[in-house]
């Protein structure tokens, strides 16, 4: 045979492999730009793109904002732009709760989970949805301030105006990228390069970490390019690389899809392996060890190679600390179903993000927390939205030993619920932040969970008498460590004189647009004077903070760790001067929109206090 023929031979086997391979990505419209495909690839004109703004905001994980107003709140991001392309503080943008990494660095923050993949850092997220589904051909975010926070772009199957749901819920990543610095706070359009879906959406969410911005970030609007019409991609293609033949890459890498974590979890054929090779003369511990190491999705595939490694990997003590926050997109009731053999002795649990839009159901929670809760102590359930009372009702009775709660954003609650969490007695840890717990619930948690340390009210707007709820902290939560006020509305000096004499071990206050507090009381002084401990007190947005607190703080507080005073007019660079030499722990201190303090004074207190971040925010 002429050696021609077995050239063509190989050429051929090579060209059907690319054509199959090409034929499958169409298929799974994951075409990732990222990859070693260096083409002309285009869609063909067919298609007419459709440009929209976001019709709506359908859920959000915090803001900067009140419940009752747009200034600095998710709503700002429907319809057109109201600042962009300007720069600058501007209330009418979306604005999350923190930024920075200061928020970790307070009494009350929170140790992180172990086994978080390195691609999961998402703190914030919002879901925005738009009037015509669209296969997605450009994502533009409008950003005004402080760029960069966002790192996760993702699309829904599911369409939040039809009327009949589907039975899947399925999530697909467009974009993601770990956190970057940007130079400058300047406005942007952001426009990253997403790839394609096979199926049209109008539910878009973006998932931000703040963690490296020297303020808050503010998002302005976001627009939507899509066509009605799957594209046809055209096959003019330059180069591939043979890595691009590996078929099962990308599902592995970018699929959100329920059944690829399931599957992993009820594996339990095991191939047949004469030996387990060298692991046989290891001991147990240092084989629990070395697995300790692994994500969740690891785990489930390493059980999958022999008996020996899939007794560690389904061994309870690989569970003791779990989050599936990361995987919220998959899990559902079989998810948790096939954990709970592995779960018995759990003893954190961060479910944070998880079960919305009927993943979760309040049987396939509660039979989860029947088998798996006796040991819990720590529970994350941050925008649960499947959550109600009888929910809550399981967690009180199942978790005798549950020690930190969180409800962050949970706000499908209905008030009378919260009653149940006043039967855990042994609360040291309580986040209820965006929640419609009432007052008459709260009254009764405090009166029984007197071990409480930290506890966070902020934006709880259906608390009538904050006043009362201070006088009942200060009688009964002696340890309190750490309580979050922000934006609570009633609060006046009487509430905060109760809380200062009954509270002395505070170390952590947030009273951040509370306008009900005036300096002329004494109230601020009070507290300096009552709490030495102090290392972070804000007082954002109190324009009748003044020289004399300021005064006080630096001769009672030396510990300070972390002061906002954004928005006052009566404090001096003098008083300023005082706190920076007397509180040699300062490290971050807000003084945007203040009035005496210029640009001129800022510049001059951080060439003599250089360890400290001296924030100074403006509009143009």
């Amino acid at each position: 045979m002429s050696p021609v023929f077995p050239m063509l031979t190989v050429l051929s086997m090579f060209y059907y492999m690319c054509l199959r391979r090409r034929a499958r990505t169409a298929t799974r419209g994951e075409m990732n730009s990222r990859r070693a495909i260096e083409s002309n690839t285009r869609a063909l004109p067919i298609n007419v793109e459709i440009v929209q703004y976001a019709k709506e905001v359908l859920d959000f994980s915090s803001h900067y904002g009140s419940e009752n107003s747009m200034s600095y709140t998710m709503w700002n991001l429907a319809g057109i732009p109201n600042v962009y392309p300007s720069s600058g503080d501007f209330t009418q943008t979306a604005v999350f709760r923190t930024y920075g990494t200061w928020w970790d660095r307070c009494p009350s923050a929170r140790l992180p989970f172990k086994r978080t993949p390195s691609t999961f850092c998402s703190q914030d997220y919002v879901e925005l949805a738009f009037e015509e589904p669209v296969y997605p051909t450009a994502v533009h975010i409008l950003e005004t301030y402080h760029p960069g926070a966002v790192v996760r772009i993702l699309a829904c199957s599911a369409n939040p105006y039809s009327q009949n749901p589907p039975a899947e819920v399925r999530w697909e990543i467009l974009w993601s990228e770990a956190p970057t610095k940007v130079n400058g706070p300047q406005a942007r359009q952001f426009t990253p390069c997403i790839k394609q879906i096979n199926f049209p959406t109008n539910l878009i969410r973006l998932e931000v970490n703040s963690s490296l911005l020297d303020y808050y970030t503010e998002l302005d609007a976001v627009v939507l390019h899509g066509v009605k019409e799957r594209p046809v991609l055209s096959l003019k293609t330059s180069m591939i690389d043979m890595n691009d033949i590996d078929e099962d890459e990308d599902e592995e890498k970018y699929g959100c899809g329920m059944d690829t974590l399931n599957k992993q979890f009820s594996i339990v054929t095991l191939r047949e392996w004469p030996t387990n090779g060298y692991f046989d003369k290891l001991p147990y511990e240092l084989i629990q060890l070395i697995l300790s190491h692994l994500t969740v999705p690891d785990l489930c595939r390493l059980a999958q190679t022999c008996k020996l490694l899939y007794q560690h990997c389904c061994d309870p003590l690989q569970y003791i600390h779990l989050s599936l926050q990361p995987y919220w997109a998959r899990i559902n009731d079989t998810s948790l179903e096939y954990l709970q053999s592995r779960c018995t002795l759990i003893q954190w649990l961060n479910l944070s993000w998880t079960g919305n839009r009927g993943a979760i159901s309040v049987s396939g929670f509660s039979r989860f927390l029947k088998v798996c809760g006796s040991e819990l102590v720590r529970l994350e359930l941050s925008c649960g939205h499947f959550l109600n009372e009888t929910c809550l009702e399981v967690i009180t009775e199942m978790c005798p030993n549950l020690q930190e709660l969180n409800l962050s954003s949970c706000d499908k609650i209905p008030p009378q619920a919260f009653n149940h969490i006043a039967k855990v007695g042994s609360l040291k840890r309580l986040i209820l932040y965006r929640t419609k717990v009432e007052q008459t619930a709260l009254l009764s948690i405090l009166n029984f969970c007197s071990e409480l340390q930290h506890l966070s009210l902020g934006s709880c707007v259906m608390i009538e008498d904050y006043d009362l709820i201070a006088s009942m902290m200060g009688a009964k939560c002696k340890k309190l460590r750490s309580l979050d006020l922000w934006r609570c509305k009633n609060i006046t000096e009487s509430g905060i004189a109760e809380l200062a004499s009954g509270c002395q071990l505070l170390e952590e206050l947030d009273l951040g647009w509370c306008p009900t507090l005036q300096s002329s009381t004494g109230c601020f002084m009070n507290l300096a004077r009552k709490l030495p401990n102090l290392q972070k007190l804000f007082l954002t947005a109190n324009r009748s903070v003044c020289d004399t607190d300021i005064e006080e703080l630096a001769a009672n507080c030396t510990h300070l760790r972390q002061l906002d005073i954004l928005g006052t007019r009566m404090v001096s660079p003098a008083s300023l001067r005082k706190l920076l030499e007397s509180c040699k722990d300062l490290s971050l201190l807000d003084v945007s929109f203040c009035s005496q303090i210029d640009n001129r004074v800022v510049l001059e207190l951080n060439a003599n206090f250089p360890n400290v971040f001296i924030k100074k925010s403006f509009t143009q």
